[in-house]
């Protein structure tokens, strides 16, 4: 489908990647990882035609289709957003327009017997049967299906596109994509901007795509459940390995510790040949031997280990003063954006030192309240914050308040004041901004870099409670575990607006969910959350299920009704049963999977390490089957 060989880039005598080369088949789902500024971006460019390369080539298959979702995009205003979706479909467009030509002709003219009224109902004839194998008698069902799979409801289809945020635009372009149905989709960080419902829609259409997939995300769960196969750019190399991302590091650390073990084994034997050469080559006798034993080094293959990039930023949010019990109590919340109604009478406690999220679709009010809470937003109802609170606040947009035309030291002098001012170039540091990286203009800097930038910036003033909006967006992986662990580490409270269900794993013991302008309250992490919601559907799929019972009574006994019911609730019931338990041996795996990549000697080190760890692999397998038993019994049932 996609051939690329030896490609290579560079910028300013530096490459970015050098003779690169792998290939798209159908059916392949890529995750493209890397640090931030390793090239991910720019080889999705390559890939879409819109950038061109130094060196090799880039073959493709006669009439293959690329759609490439890219960070930043353009609308054309006064469209609404089912027109703009619709735009995905330009041939249909096309034979619209010509049936209507076609038939205004014939409902016009009046020389029925004429060649060329003839010609128009053989024309009408050809045109009807194009749109036909292009779907047009489909697409509008199609856009609507897929619009609502990503969140709009179906009053948002005639509004203008200017009218929604950056986030909701972004929706819209990855609509049109879905609906082009190209042979390779290119997508570069698809989840940024939707919550977590949306995420999972998505998951589950790109796991039925038929083309090639690249994807490029940090967001590790998405990648795992989304991708077949892991490409990582690294310092210019790539590595490629035909498993989701977790799995990918097991079998990377694997076979760099395989690396290390032969290379350490092949000096050993070139220090015993360096050896016998110079003990050889001191006597005329066996001057002939350390010339063989010579040529023989010469022709050793030298064992190379692969580089890793293990550069990351030093992360810690420490406690300024200890607050009151209570931080945070508001009553009565209301927020309206003119006849948008976000909020509606919103009560909510906030205990010292809890560790809080809040989900929910976008557009529900999670961000809306994160600013009321920090006094960025006016409202009805009362705000109270506790005795000594201090808030620290990232916004979800943080970066793009940064001034592009300031250097990053100046950002953070103009920020700081006389105490943390002798600070700055050590808070610089941690976040990898060293050197002469402290003169790079904002401007220049990458998303990722201008939200560590924005991080920095929030150590240079004392707070105890920590709001959060999306912080996430635009950092790598390792970026992201070092801010995961800072937070939990952090001793105050923490409010986490998110929609990363990896970030949030283990990070609070407190969800509200957002809906309806109300907010709804979970107490446990966002694992108990989803199996929470997914207990939800399967009650009401239940009472559908019961519903329907209820109209075959009439023609079926109600004794046998009955049985079928008692069948049907027990293997649901089971079902849910088994998903609980694979969901939680699949995150005790991907724990383990993270600490062999992590500390791989101190991890089998272990008592009975391997054993415990195949025992856990052999157990997911079996409730694989019992899961897939049990759906096909429930499948024939109904």
């Amino acid at each position: 489908m996609l051939n690329i060989h030896n490609l290579s880039v560079s910028f300013q005598g530096e490459y970015l990647f050098e003779k690169i080369t792998f290939q798209l088949t159908p059916g392949d789902r890529v995750g493209l990882v890397g640090k931030n500024g390793a090239g991910k971006s720019t080889l999705l460019r390559i890939i879409s035609n819109e950038q061109e390369y130094d060196e090799g080539q880039i073959a493709t298959d006669k009439e293959v289709t690329i759609g490439f979702l890219k960070q930043d995009i353009d609308f054309t205003k006064g469209r609404t957003v089912i027109e703009e979706s619709y735009e995905a479909f330009a041939e249909i467009k096309t034979l619209e327009k010509k049936l209507e030509y076609i038939n205004t002709q014939l409902a016009e003219r009046t020389d029925y017997e004429s060649d060329s009224y003839n010609q128009l109902m053989i024309d009408l004839n050809d045109v009807q049967h194009q749109y036909e194998i292009h779907g047009g008698y489909n697409y509008q069902g199609e856009t609507e299906r897929i619009l609502q799979g990503l969140g709009f409801k179906r009053e948002d289809f005639g509004k203008l596109t200017e009218t929604f945020s950056g986030g909701w635009r972004m929706r819209i372009e990855l609509a049109k994509l879905l609906l082009q149905n190209n042979d390779i989709l290119l997508l570069d960080e698809p989840t940024n901007h939707l919550d977590i419902e949306s995420i999972l829609w998505l998951e589950e259409f790109l796991n039925g795509y038929a083309g090639a997939v690249v994807v490029v995300s940090h967001d590790k769960m998405f990648l795992d459940h989304v991708t077949n196969r892991t490409i990582e750019i690294s310092l210019g190399k790539i590595y490629d390995y035909n498993y989701p991302y977790s799995k990918y590091l097991v079998q990377r650390a694997e076979l760099r510790e395989q690396q290390l073990a032969a290379q350490k084994n092949q000096q050993k034997q070139i220090e015993t040949t360096e050896k016998l050469i110079e003990k050889f080559r001191a006597k005329a006798s066996k001057a002939t031997m350390a010339q063989s034993l010579i040529k023989k080094l010469d022709k050793i293959d030298r064992i190379e280990v692969d580089e890793d990039d293990n550069s990351v930023m030093s992360l810690s949010f420490p406690i300024s003063v200890t607050p009151g019990k209570v931080v945070i109590e508001a009553e009565n919340i209301s927020k309206t954006y003119g006849d948008n109604h976000v909020l509606s009478n919103i009560d909510l406690k906030v205990d010292r030192d809890s560790k809080i999220a809040f989900v929910g679709q976008n557009g529900q009010g999670k961000s809306t309240l994160a600013k009321i809470i920090v006094g960025d937003l006016e409202h009805q109802g009362k705000m109270n914050l506790g005795h000594n609170v201090q808030i620290g606040y990232f916004a979800q947009n943080q970066a793009e308040y940064l001034d592009g035309s300031k250097t990053v030291e100046e950002t953070m002098i103009d920020a700081a004041d006389m105490k943390s001012r002798p600070r700055v170039r050590d808070i610089l540091g941690a976040f990898l901004f060293r050197g002469e990286e402290v003169d790079k203009y904002v401007r220049v800097l990458s998303g990722g870099e201008r939200n560590r930038l924005a991080l920095a910036k929030l150590l240079l003033e004392p707070f105890n409670v920590l709001v959060m909006d999306e912080p996430t967006n635009h950092l790598d992986i390792k970026s992201k575990n070092v801010l995961k662990d800072a937070l939990k580490r952090f001793e105050g409270t923490l409010l986490l607006v998110s929609h990363d269900r990896d970030f949030l794993q283990g990070m609070t013991d407190r969800i509200y969910e957002f809906k309806d302008q109300k907010i709804k309250e979970y107490l446990g992490d966002i694992d108990y959350f989803l199996e929470q919601r997914n207990l939800e559907n399967l009650r009401e799929a239940e009472k559908r299920t019961v519903s329907e019972k209820k109209e075959k009574q009439k023609v079926t006994s109600g004794k046998e009704d009955y049985e079928m019911q008692k069948k049907l609730k027990s293997l649901q019931n089971k079902l849910s049963n088994t998903e609980s338990k694979i969901n939680k041996l699949e995150k005790e795996i991907k724990e383990i999977d993270v600490e062999l990549a992590v500390n791989y000697d101190k991890t089998i080190a272990k008592p009975n390490f391997f054993d415990g760890y195949e025992a856990k692999k052999k157990k997911l397998n079996t409730l694989m089957e019992d899961w897939e038993s049990v759906t096909l019994q429930l499948d024939d049932l109904k």
